[in-house]
Parts: structure tokens; C-alpha cells; sequence
């Protein structure tokens, strides 16, 4: 386990890419199961709680709550909007603007578990919005810093991409392979402490090898 920070309500840790949040699949380690057994080897209740997830091949930063009532209030600021999310992602495509804000609805197909840009009148439909901006660029490589402002499924990975701009390696939405895990990183997290209300930031800096060249590699 990496733990950045730890008290009686919450842990922040570090998820490596290909780690699953939470996973039914047996014998497959994910970061519950990791916090559970870390919290057990303390002689604490194992009740690691989810609060938000990252997708599989995704690294970065999360929090778990360890008390259900800790849960429930930081959902809630993900709800409100009072907790702050913010990610870095390489694409491989050099004449995307530089910045601006994405807005979309989305859908998901829960046959496949992709999703899909669909128009604003579908009635399963989610808007979807992030703000980024380009902070470094290399080869035929692009960096953008992203806040996230809405939570949606592969949301990220699916807005870009439907502007011909797919994140490295995510082949699922036409990314170039590049035999390591997706070049996206949840490297920012913020939220006010469940308990005490005080306001929280905690930053990482990327390990996956795509990120190696950027001026922000771990």
C-alpha cells in the first residue's frame, strides 16, 4: 500500500494502473481488498468504504472512507461539487487545441462497458463537462491538465476521443497501443475532511512509463 495520508475516517492512496477499485472476481487483487488487509494487519476494522472509483488501467490518487458516515458525506460533496478532481492525459494528436471545455452527453452500453456521445434529446443521456489545457507536448504527443467536472463512465477517455483525439494506449476507443497501460492519471484530488471540514489536497505525480518524457513524470 501507498498511503499519502491516514487518520481514524480516511485513507488517500496511491492506485496503480491495472488495479482494479473494487472488483466480485476471485483471487483478483484490488484496492478494497489491499486497504482491508492493510487495516486488518493494524488491528482495525477491515471497512474500507468506496467513495469514488478509477477505472482499471488507470493510475492515481483516491480516497476510501473508513466509516460509513465519512462515506456518505464525501459522496455527497461529489454530488454537490465541492470535491475537486483533476487529471492528466496524453494524446497523440498535435493540432488539438491548446485548451477549452468539453461538453457532451453520454451514454453507456452496459453490454460492451463503453460509452458513447449521443444528442442532448437521447433520454438516457448524462451531460458531461471537463475544462483542460495543454501543458506540455513532445514528439506527436500532447499533455493536457483536465479538471473533471461531472463523473460520468470513461468520460474522459470517450470525450476526447470523439474529437479524433483518443488518449495513448486506450485502445478501446481507437488510442495508439503502446503495450503499456492508458496514459491517464488522476494525479489531484480535494475535498473538506468529513469530520473536521477542513479543506484537503493531495497531488501525485505520474509512474506510467508513457509519461516517462513529460515534464511532469513521477
Amino acid at each position: 500500500m501507498d498511503i499519502i495520508f491516514e487518520d481514524d475516517s480516511i485513507i488517500v492512496c496511491y492506485k496503480p494502473a491495472g488495479v482494479a477499485t473494487q472488483t466480485k472476481s476471485i483471487g483478483e487483487k484490488d484496492m478494497v481488498s489491499e486497504i482491508n488487509n492493510y487495516l486488518a494487519s493494524k488491528n482495525e476494522k477491515p471497512t474500507a468504504h468506496v467513495v469514488h472509483r478509477l477505472d482499471q488501467p488507470v493510475e492515481g490518487v483516491m480516497v476510501f472512507a473508513k466509516t460509513s458516515e465519512a462515506a456518505n458525506k464525501l459522496t455527497k460533496q461529489i454530488t454537490d461539487h465541492i470535491f475537486s478532481k483533476k487529471y492528466y492525459a496524453i494524446i497523440s494528436r498535435e493540432s488539438f487545441p491548446d485548451e477549452g471545455e468539453l461538453v457532451d452527453y453520454l451514454v453507456k452500453d452496459n453490454r460492451t462497458n463503453l460509452s458513447k456521445v449521443v444528442k442532448e434529446s437521447d433520454p438516457r443521456a448524462k451531460k458531461a463537462i471537463l475544462r483542460y489545457r495543454a501543458v506540455d507536448h513532445w514528439d506527436d504527443k500532447k499533455l493536457l491538465d483536465i479538471d473533471l467536472f461531472t463523473g460520468r463512465h470513461h468520460q474522459i477517455r470517450i470525450q476526447l476521443a470523439s474529437r479524433t483525439a483518443p488518449i495513448v494506449g486506450d485502445v478501446k476507443y481507437g488510442g495508439i497501443s503502446t503495450g503499456h497501460n492508458l496514459a491517464l492519471c488522476s494525479y489531484h484530488i480535494g475535498f473538506n475532511h468529513p469530520v473536521t471540514g477542513e479543506r484537503m489536497g493531495f497531488d501525485i505525480k505520474p509512474k506510467g512509463a508513457d509519461f516517462a518524457d513529460s515534464k511532469v513524470a513521477g
